[in-house]
């Protein structure tokens, strides 16, 4: 298969995670490709990426990226209410394409969004980027463990300040019309994923939103309890608030008849686990890495990008360059997208709703 020739749309926040982990990538050799096309609205800002990553082409318009000769790959990471057009121009020029969560407003356009790319026979991928965290790969192996006993529940307090302030400093992310709603489909659409990852898929849900940060229609709490098709519950509690001086976090802990395993940290570690007898036992971050590197069977290139949050990308690079599926893609998400609806569907309702798993 040809080598990916990347093209970036939306050189804000999310945009700088993505253009350091593509040059990451290459510079490893471990995928051969370019990097040659930046796109934002604001025109300095994108020069400025130019500059850093060293693209010949620098434009405002996403039109200009997508008639860049020998371009085959695109990122799209701009704000929310802009990817579905994005995704599909790309799906219809035959681009492989990487977009940034949530995927869409709305169910119907994420939709719409993956019956594209599935159409078009494009590599695709989303940045659920949970899915490539060292401590819950490292988690989901602990907790196949038979002799653990039955599953019996887990708790996620997801927290961040809301994010139009500090250093995330969003310009979209209070408006309804641009993002879609707030700390559920923003930033919990990554908690639902891994839920369902960890736990299995979802049947059912009841949500309670809470509006206090003057952003009509942006919510900054919710609290959802999910009820799994295996018959067990978990529950989220998903929070905005305006503390900028604290960290975004995550503290999951997971319950067995027979274990407890907890970790504050939602990307290396450590994780707290204590089984049916004995004190809690802690694994240090450094030993879970040892532990990701032989569930993965990576090479020490490829956890120096992993160290650096860079899997993501480089795997999705790889799987562009190998011409096959990458993960996890737009049905993956489309699924965690129904769950996100139902919750919305619930809270505006005060009932619960059952999903419509196809």
């Amino acid at each position: 298969m040809p080598e990916p020739v990347v093209g970036l749309i939306g050189c804000g926040h999310i945009g700088q995670f993505h253009s350091r982990n593509i040059r990451a990538t290459f510079r490893s050799e471990l995928v051969l490709g370019a990097y040659t096309a930046v796109c934002d609205r604001v025109l300095d800002r994108a020069e400025s990426f130019a500059g850093i990553v060293g693209a010949k082409v620098i434009a405002a318009d996403a039109e200009t990226v997508f008639a860049t000769p020998g371009v085959n790959t695109v990122y799209v990471c701009t704000e929310t209410a802009e990817h579905p057009a994005l995704v599909a121009r790309a799906a219809a020029l035959g681009l492989n394409v990487f977009c940034e969560k949530p995927l869409a407003k709305t169910l119907a356009d994420v939709e719409a969004m993956a019956a594209a790319v599935q159409a078009a026979g494009v590599v695709n991928q989303v940045g659920l980027v949970l899915r490539y965290s060292p401590v819950f790969t490292v988690l989901k192996h602990l907790i196949s463990d038979p002799a653990l006993g039955p599953f019996l529940t887990a708790h996620l307090r997801d927290d961040q300040f809301f994010p139009t302030g500090g250093s995330y400093g969003s310009t979209w992310r209070g408006s309804i019309e641009r993002a879609g709603g707030g700390t559920l489909i923003e930033h919990s659409i990554h908690d639902v994923d891994l839920f369902r990852w960890l736990f299995g898929p979802i049947a059912n849900v009841r949500c309670r939103n809470r509006y206090t940060s003057g952003h009509d229609g942006v919510e900054d709490l919710a609290l959802v309890t999910f009820d799994h098709e295996s018959g067990h519950s978990t529950t989220l509690s998903s929070v905005w608030h305006g503390c900028l001086d604290r960290p975004s976090t995550r503290r999951l802990e997971v319950f067995f008849e027979g274990g407890y395993f907890a970790t504050n940290d939602d990307y290396i570690g450590p994780i707290a686990v204590q089984g049916r007898s004995g004190l809690e036992q802690v694994i240090p971050a450094e030993e879970v890495l040892e532990r990701y590197q032989a569930i993965t069977g990576f090479s020490d290139v490829e956890m120096d990008l992993a160290r650096r949050g860079a899997t993501e990308d480089y795997l999705f690079l790889r799987c562009v360059l190998e011409g096959r599926p990458a993960h996890p893609d737009f049905q993956t998400a489309l699924a965690a997208h129904r769950v996100v609806d139902a919750c919305y569907r619930s809270a505006a309702g005060s009932r619960e709703v059952r999903i419509a798993n196809p």
